[in-house]
């Protein structure tokens, strides 16, 4: 598992409320899932920032992850070996985390995600 806790930032947290208001996907866990892999779908490794201020918003990686964790787990290290980043337990830590705040950005950005029916199709439409 990159992290044993799931936390996002105050940014981060307002633009999933924003997201759990217009899909009506309830869970933090779901659409996080959604924003990790928004994240590993682009093309380019996420650029290096600062998180910013932690929210209350967190989640025990079993909970992220589901019934799936172990998967999610190898996409992110694979992706990590894929950007030519070494596989040590901080730096896949951290590109788990720059994956799933840049993914929640995009989530917020797409026209798609203002409705369940546009997530939908998000998650079916070709690269």
């Amino acid at each position: 598992m990159p992290v044993d806790v799931v936390r996002v930032d105050e940014r981060a947290k307002i633009h999933l409320t924003t997201l759990k208001r217009r899909t009506g996907i309830k869970n933090w866990n779901v659409l996080c899932r959604w924003a990790l892999c928004a994240s590993l779908a682009e093309e380019s490794a996420p650029a290096q920032q600062d998180i910013g201020m932690m929210s209350n918003v967190e989640m025990s990686w079993s909970t992220f992850g589901g019934a799936s964790a172990d998967l999610y787990a190898a996409l992110v290290r694979a992706r990590c070996e894929a950007d030519g980043i070494e596989q040590t337990p901080d730096a896949v830590a951290n590109q788990f985390r720059l994956h799933l705040h840049r993914g929640i950005k995009y989530l917020i950005g797409d026209e798609d995600t203002k409705s369940l029916s546009g997530m939908i199709s998000l998650a079916t439409r070709s690269q």
